[in-house]
């Protein structure tokens, strides 16, 4: 297949975000948003025909990261543009700025989950088996002075945009804030919890589950969040300061809206956990502990754990900024299990009244 030929069955591929405006979003655990490209040639045309293969090329190892490890982002970046071209399903532009012989777009990127599937697996990453309900959470922040902010721009709001999770495994919209959404709902609303109009606004983005997220400004540059609602995990309450280690507010709205997503996603995969070790049988429990570095590092300690054979389930009963607490579901002897988390490059350590599963 020429690059002509490919640049001609992009385009029939590309569709704006804007079509979803008003109705449903398209998600699915197989798409990466925020992708972004900048391109270069003689034209904006020839510009914009090399970004579109370019936009590919990078989103495939992001979604390796998304799904499964860094590891597992590298060894999809080994892939050549042949290999990756097949497995494209759809672009979505999300926006764009052409300008002679120069062309900047961000683009949402879906893969056909058929054929990611088999390479993810063999690369050992554990996938999830469906993908969870979505949400729609508005971000509501209160300044220094008292003034409350919905659809304005501020750090919290933009906290949540730049998530770009309404491709996570556990979907997170965030309303688009445009003169519908200002119409409908206003922050009055809001502060008096006008039940009639927080439908109006679940009604348009076509979601189960709404939550309003309230935060402020707290002492030592950090943020005050406000949470509570139902959800199709369960009930979520979260009252609590983050403050990022550069002690910036935008960097705390930034780091509290991450734990968010985290917690929420650890809550849904230890759920499925659950159920898969019910529909196997009855399995072994064992308190375990996971210390890590970072989202990027426990992302990948979670999906290696879940790949190790005899495991059946991780059910996160806590995670904090250095570490997780969990029960560790497993079948068969305690020394297979320790033979088995070798084989993958970790290891079971007994710390005396406590496991742990580190790195080898």
């Amino acid at each position: 297949m020429t690059k002509l030929a490919n640049i001609f069955i992009l385009a029939g591929l590309l569709a704006p975000v804007a079509a979803y405006a008003s109705g449903p979003i398209e998600t699915s655990p197989y798409a990466v948003q925020g992708v972004a490209v900048d391109e270069t040639d003689v034209s904006a045309k020839a510009a914009k025909d090399k970004a579109l293969l370019d936009v590919q090329m990078k989103a495939l190892p992001m979604l390796g990261q998304q799904l499964g490890s860094e590891q597992a982002g590298q060894e999809l970046a080994r892939l050549d543009q042949k290999q990756v071209i097949p497995l494209l399903k759809s672009l979505s532009i999300e926006n764009e700025v052409i300008s002679p012989g120069r062309y900047q777009g961000t683009f949402t990127v879906r893969f056909l989950p058929d054929r990611v599937k088999p390479l993810l697996q063999q690369m050992g990453v554990h996938l999830p088996s469906e993908q969870g309900p979505p949400m729609l959470v508005i971000p509501v922040w209160t300044d220094e002075n008292g003034k409350t902010l919905l659809w304005e721009d501020n750090p919290w709001r933009k906290a949540w945009l730049d998530l770009h999770a309404s491709q996570a495994q556990i979907p997170i919209l965030v309303p688009l804030g445009d003169s519908d959404d200002a119409d409908t709902l206003t922050a009055q609303d809001i502060t008096a919890n006008n039940a009639v109009k927080l439908e109006a606004i679940r009604r348009r983005y076509d979601v189960k589950t709404i939550l309003v997220a309230i935060a402020q400004p707290a002492q030592g540059g950090g943020v005050h969040v406000h949470l509570s609602g139902k959800s199709p995990l369960g009930k979520i309450t979260i009252d609590k300061v983050y403050t990022a280690d550069s002690r910036q507010v935008a960097d705390s709205a930034v780091a509290a809206a991450q734990r968010f997503q985290l917690l929420i996603t650890d809550k849904f995969r230890s759920d499925q956990a659950n159920m898969a070790s019910a529909a196997a049988g009855r399995a072994e429990t064992l308190p375990v502990t996971v210390p890590f570095s970072g989202p990027s590092q426990w992302n990948g300690l979670r999906s290696r754990i879940l790949s190790t054979p005899g495991v059946v389930g991780l059910d996160v009963t806590s995670l904090e900024a250095g570490g997780a607490s969990a029960q560790l579901s497993y079948n068969g002897a305690m020394e297979d299990l320790a033979a088995s988390f070798q084989a993958v490059g970790l290891k079971l350590e007994n710390n005396g009244a406590s496991w742990s599963v580190v790195p080898l």
